[in-house]
């Protein structure tokens, strides 16, 4: 139900950039393909049942980490990397990414790679001071998160709480990226209610500086009229580029 209310059209409409799943995947893109984000290995944190936040980055890491606190999510993620039957359809996203990255590359084989390269998928609970429960050894060279912390913290301040816990995982000059909501109080998934803390710009920002992050970008998107769709109550998304 999470997927179909936010990954399925109209969210998920490719035919123009006005939209939020495409403005999501250009922040991405756009941020990646600046070369300067790199390294060894990139962890997601709280992947949930995705994979397109991975797009753009799985060409810059020899490994990424995907971790989700559910069970559920973690095999689902599981079985997509494996290319198991009946997971859910991604190729509209990967076409999508590899058309305005621009390389001319076949999709399948940007799907290959990303599945190649996702090879640890870890439970994590970003409300502990060692989220993963033992260190990641080595840090991460770069933390991405999208629409996790503000979704599973009770307040404002458990959300800086759990970005700095989490901003234990990243090396010193590490890159993190957040994708999140914004004016959100609550999603809906199927007959699952699911309270958000309603973040404002400002809200993000001070997190950020909390956790000792250095902010090098930040855009934020208004949800048209037509977008919303009642499954939520969100006004807006951020994404925003910081290093540690």
């Amino acid at each position: 139900a999470y997927l179909q209310n936010n990954y399925l059209p109209p969210r998920a409409d490719f035919s123009s950039e006005e939209f939020v799943v495409p403005w999501k995947l250009r922040c991405l893109a756009e941020t990646f393909a600046s070369g300067e984000i790199r390294g060894r290995t990139l962890i997601d944190v709280g992947s949930g049942p995705t994979i397109y936040q991975l797009l753009s980055a799985c060409d810059h890491f020899e490994e990424i980490v995907a971790t989700d606190y559910l069970e559920v999510n973690r095999e689902e993620l599981g079985r997509w990397a494996r290319g198991e039957p009946g997971t859910f359809d991604w190729s509209p996203f990967i076409q999508h990414v590899c058309k305005i990255e621009g390389h001319g590359e076949p999709w399948q084989e940007k799907e290959r790679r990303l599945r190649g390269r996702l090879r640890r998928i870890l439970p994590i609970d970003v409300h502990r001071p060692d989220p993963l429960g033992t260190p990641l050894c080595p840090p991460a060279d770069a933390l991405l998160s999208a629409f996790c912390l503000e979704a599973v913290s009770p307040d404002h301040d458990a959300f800086a709480r759990a970005l700095a816990h989490v901003g234990s995982l990243l090396r010193p000059g590490g890159h993190a990226l957040l994708l999140g909501a914004l004016g959100e109080s609550f999603y809906l998934a199927g007959a699952a209610r699911l309270p958000v803390v309603p973040l404002a710009e400002d809200d993000v920002r001070a997190a950020l500086a909390g956790a000792g992050f250095t902010l090098r970008d930040f855009r934020s998107y208004a949800m048209p009229p037509a977008l919303r769709t009642g499954v939520d109550d969100v006004d807006g998304v951020f994404f925003a580029h910081a290093q540690k």
